[in-house]
């Protein structure tokens, strides 16, 4: 029988054997997934274009500790990309326990007048570089990998894949300017889903765990612009009166990371305060009946 001392939070929950990739992790979501990874002893390397910014959050969270992080300047816009990415990694480690697959793109533009690019830059991104990311890492995800620590992998998707609201009427928080809707980006998170448990039924026999996040509203680049014009109508939803934290995702991803969730694949998990399932919204006084 196993000792109770198993169930303890510093087995369950230990990150301090992770080597982690974390595609985006300069900005954003992916930098609040690896700072948490960081903070609790990790092997962290981000990627993204830019090494500037890179540099900059690299810098910071090895000032941080206790774990490391290094960076992989990358651009994952077709599977030539993905796959210098992969051999990058490899020239870096022998494993990789952890794969967040969170780089990606949006666009907006009237209904009307929507520009071809504007869905293959964003399908590209979001969707063709989770496969071939995962795909060309594949020999790295099986070392080591077993059924009672299996390899991660973790697609961040959002609630613009799950929700319909109107996107140019601004209810959707600003993620495109009024009229501009994002019409590419939120299939492309809707197929992240899908990708994602095809994902986990193919290489669940093979020890390695795949799990979907839709984030609803939390402070990005991308999101910007609704937090900054939008901040009440995004709040107005909440039914938690507050909007997404660095805490909140970064302890999805260590829990989605660790020993805790080794019998957990294919699921789609929704972190936005509640505020798509429950139809929350908060009463406008001034309405007549």
């Amino acid at each position: 029988m196993a000792s109770g001392h198993d169930l303890e939070i510093s087995n369950l929950f230990s990150c301090h054997k992770h080597v982690v990739l974390v595609t985006g992790g300069s900005s954003g979501l992916g930098e609040m997934a690896a700072e948490g990874l960081v903070q609790n002893g990790a092997r962290v390397l981000i990627a993204s274009r830019k090494e500037s910014e890179l540099k900059k959050v690299s810098d910071r969270l090895n000032a941080m500790g206790p774990g490391k992080c290094e960076y992989i300047v990358a651009d994952l816009k077709d599977k030539a990309g993905c796959y210098a990415l992969a051999d990058e990694v490899k020239k870096r480690t022998d494993r990789l326990t952890v794969l967040v697959n969170n780089s990606g793109a949006t666009w907006g533009a009237p209904y009307d007048d929507f520009p071809e690019s504007g869905w293959d830059k964003v399908m590209a991104v979001n969707v063709k570089a989770i496969f071939y990311t995962t795909a060309a890492l594949h020999s790295l995800l099986l070392v080591g990998a077993n059924a009672d620590m299996p390899s991660r992998v973790i697609n961040i998707s959002s609630m613009g894949g799950i929700s319909t609201l109107d996107v140019t009427s601004g209810e959707d928080g600003g993620v495109a300017p009024p009229g501009h809707g994002p019409f590419s980006y939120v299939p492309s998170k809707a197929a992240v889903i899908h990708l994602s448990r095809v994902q986990a039924s193919k290489l669940a026999p093979s020890n390695i765990m795949v799990n979907c996040v839709c984030p609803g509203a939390f402070p990005s680049r991308m999101s910007s612009l609704g937090f900054q014009k939008y901040h009440d109508v995004l709040l107005s939803r909440q039914p938690t009166g507050r909007l997404g934290t660095k805490a909140d995702f970064a302890g999805l991803i260590l829990f989605l990371s660790s020993k805790a969730s080794a019998h957990m694949t294919g699921n789609v998990l929704e972190i936005d305060g509640g505020s798509t399932r429950s139809g929350y919204e908060v009463k406008k006084t001034n309405v007549k009946l």
